[in-house]
């Protein structure tokens, strides 16, 4: 207790409102504001000087007189943003730091708190009493980044994200914008002065269309892997989150948005199942491994023997599969080897010199190179079992691991 009040006391040898002079003490009790702390240590200092108030503080130079009109500015900026919960944060003049610092190296204080995280709390104090929002130390709605050099309030809104499954019905667009990569989506004569190479994706059909019921700035597109620009995406959907950033409007109704989607997508495609979502997992779907279940239709370039579907179904059912990085993306995939397992495969029909095949393999599969081989770089494949070259006419994914094998024979 001495040496405290000796530290104290070495502290009082110059002006410091309760505040700076609690807060050298912050972390020998809980329960109690700085200021409040500040009080009774001055109190236990024999001819302490009192308080000289925040305005006349050799540390804080008045901040502590501020804080309301800190809430204030705070509250006025998110007008308009609906939220629950929010945080704050603060800029703080580098010279009042460094006097703080100087002050705790010249008493020997090692029981302190910043200052910057006491005007975050009695900042936030007073905003949680005007909003009646609390505050979240983990997942804000909304955070403040008071500038108490300037008297201004930068705010933070976390995005809204909305979980989906989407079916593709066309062979023409992809899952996400596709800006022209001569450009870069500033307009030029490949694109047409357009900036994409396609006029319409999923994410253009879905992801504008929840930022406009959140009133939104920007939208992105999150889906569990992507189907090719040729292939349509059938039976159950593929998971997506839609990210909209900075929205004014977080409660939707998430019926009357997917009514809308599916209205104005003009039957290229369909969403189901919308709910709220979350950033975790949005990021557990993109990362996720789940298996996918594919119709192929394949056309061989001569006839064949059609006992050699039997082959097919041995070898590509008890081999690892090797994948080199196919020549078609090889422009902008590193040239790496994939070792990947067909854990079904069955033939549909075969008529003639055409084929339809069902396939279940691995997440991040290439498909069409398990069909022809890609010259060699995918091994074994349909075409090498059977001995004869194939191409693929149309390719269909049609169910998702993640809600398990049923329905998609």
């Amino acid at each position: 207790m001495s040496e405290r009040l000796e530290i104290a006391g070495r502290a009082l040898q110059r002006p410091l409102c309760n505040h700076c002079l609690g807060r050298l003490f912050a972390k020998l009790t809980t329960g109690m504001a700085n200021d409040q702390r500040g009080a009774i240590v001055r109190s236990l200092v024999p001819g302490a000087a009192p308080d000289p108030g925040s305005a006349g503080c050799d540390v804080c130079r008045g901040l502590f007189d501020e804080i309301p009109k800190f809430a204030d500015i705070a509250v006025r900026s998110s007008a308009g943003y609906e939220f629950s919960t929010f945080l704050v944060g603060t800029k703080v003049d580098a010279e009042l730091l460094e006097r703080e610092e100087q002050l705790w190296a010249e008493v020997g204080a090692r029981e302190t708190e910043t200052l910057k995280s006491e005007l975050n709390r009695e900042i936030g104090k007073q905003v949680e009493a005007r909003l009646q929002k609390p505050v979240d130390f983990t997942n804000p709605d909304m955070v403040y980044l008071v500038d108490t050099r300037f008297d201004r309030v930068e705010t933070s809104v976390a995005p809204l994200f909305v979980y989906g499954r989407y079916r593709k019905f066309s062979r023409e667009i992809p899952q996400t914008r596709w800006p022209c990569r001569d450009c870069r989506g500033k307009g030029c004569p490949r694109c047409g002065g357009k900036g994409v190479m396609y006029e319409k994706s999923v994410q253009d059909l879905t992801g504008p269309v929840v930022m406009r019921h959140a009133q939104g700035e920007e939208d992105f597109f999150h889906g569990m892997g992507r189907e090719d620009i040729d292939a349509r995406m059938l039976g159950n959907g593929r998971p997506f989150v839609a990210e909209v950033r900075r929205p004014r409007v977080r409660t939707l109704d998430l019926t009357k948005v997917q009514e809308d989607i599916n209205s104005s997508a003009g039957g290229l495609v369909e969403v189901e199942g919308l709910r709220p979502s979350s950033r975790a997992e949005m990021r557990a779907i993109k990362e996720s491994t789940h298996s996918k279940t594919y119709r192929v239709r394949v056309r061989f370039q001569h006839d064949f023997d059609h006992g050699k579907v039997n082959d097919i179904v041995r070898v590509l059912a008890e081999n690892p599969i090797s994948q080199q990085t196919p020549n078609r993306v090889s422009h902008r995939r590193a040239d790496l080897e994939r070792i990947r397992a067909v854990r079904s495969f069955r033939a549909e029909s075969v008529e003639g010199l055409e084929a339809v095949f069902v396939v279940e393999a691995d997440s991040g599969t290439y498909i069409k190179e398990l069909m022809h081989g890609d010259e060699g770089r995918t091994r074994p494949s349909v075409a090498e079992v059977v001995g004869v070259p194939c191409e693929v006419l149309s390719l269909d994914v049609i169910w998702i691991g993640d809600q398990g094998a049923e329905g998609h024979g």
